[in-house]
């Protein structure tokens, strides 16, 4: 999962609302052509939150058919380890070569507890799994431990960015346990994750623009500062800006992105809400600056 960007695909809908299977086909074979380091449907990003099982099972189902070996899937679950597991039970049936833990619903729990859940859906599929700490969701060093002694459980992706708990999380990995930087703009942090030992990063910037993704990605590897510097300051920390102006702009502001570029991906489902006129515009323009730092068409 080094050796590319993550790409967390948005789902796709009918302005009506209904799953639009035909469009996230289309959609997932420009992302998969990419060459992304792994492919992640109905995660956060694909609004996991709002399919039912039926729907859960076309999107990923549609993600194995189209990526056709060729990437790893990693679908989500969540949210409590019962409704996970019904999930886990579609994705492995799908074919998915692997599941995201979504962090559970609601409650604040103790380590013990965090423990618990991992093991409870472990028990339940075949499929590795991939834990996800994320708001009430967060391990010390000796619950990774733990966590990581399950047979099936591989890897923990972090939305927490506190460098000093990472870093401890790090050490008390066994080798060959993956993590990843999954903050809300990984890019942001990329450089930060790489000095604690995780070079690895999801990117929902991929989802909309993997010209600008992967352009960024192979200066990071490259260690080129200008080309990252020119990047952050042009295009990622203004854009992180943007989403931040309104709630729920980390899913709605990327899928607006990907509908001026052409994507078929359709609006947001409630709760989100689609960007305002205004947000657009200044998206319409942060896109194209960010195209043009790359040398990529719009």
């Amino acid at each position: 999962m080094a050796n590319g960007v993550l790409s967390f695909p948005l789902t796709s809908f009918h302005d009506d609302g209904s799953l639009d299977e035909k469009g996230f086909r289309a959609y997932l074979a420009d992302q998969i052509a990419t060459a992304p380091g792994a492919v992640f449907p109905a995660c956060g990003t694909g609004e996991f939150f709002s399919l039912d099982e039926d729907e859960y099972r076309r999107v990923v189902t549609a993600a194995v058919e189209e990526s056709a070996g060729r990437v790893p899937v990693v679908a989500g679950v969540g949210y409590g380890w019962a409704q996970a597991a019904r999930f886990a039970r579609i994705a492995e049936d799908a074919g998915a070569d692997a599941l995201l833990v979504l962090p559970h619903y609601l409650v604040t729990a103790p380590q013990d507890g965090l423990v618990a859940q991992l093991e409870h859906i472990a028990a339940r599929t075949r499929l590795p799994l991939i834990t996800y700490q994320r708001g009430q969701v967060a391990y010390t060093a000796g619950t990774l431990a733990r966590v990581a002694a399950l047979p099936n459980v591989i890897g923990l992706k972090d939305g927490h960015s506190d460098l000093d708990r990472l870093q401890r999380l790090t050490l008390a990995a066994p080798d060959g346990f993956l993590f990843f930087n999954g903050a809300a703009t990984a890019e942001i942090q990329a450089r930060a994750y790489a000095t604690v030992g995780v070079p690895a990063y999801s990117s929902a910037v991929h989802a909309f623009a993997p010209e600008i993704a992967n352009a960024f990605f192979a200066a990071l590897r490259a260690d080129d500062r200008d080309t990252l510097d020119a990047l952050l300051r042009g295009f990622y920390v203004p854009l992180v800006e943007l989403r931040d102006r309104v709630p729920g702009y980390a899913v709605s502001l990327v899928k607006a992105a990907a509908r001026l570029r052409g994507r078929p991906v359709g609006p947001v489902r409630a709760p989100l809400t689609d960007p305002s006129d205004q947000d657009l515009t200044a998206l319409k323009d942060l896109l194209t600056t960010g195209l043009d730092l790359v040398g990529a068409a719009s």
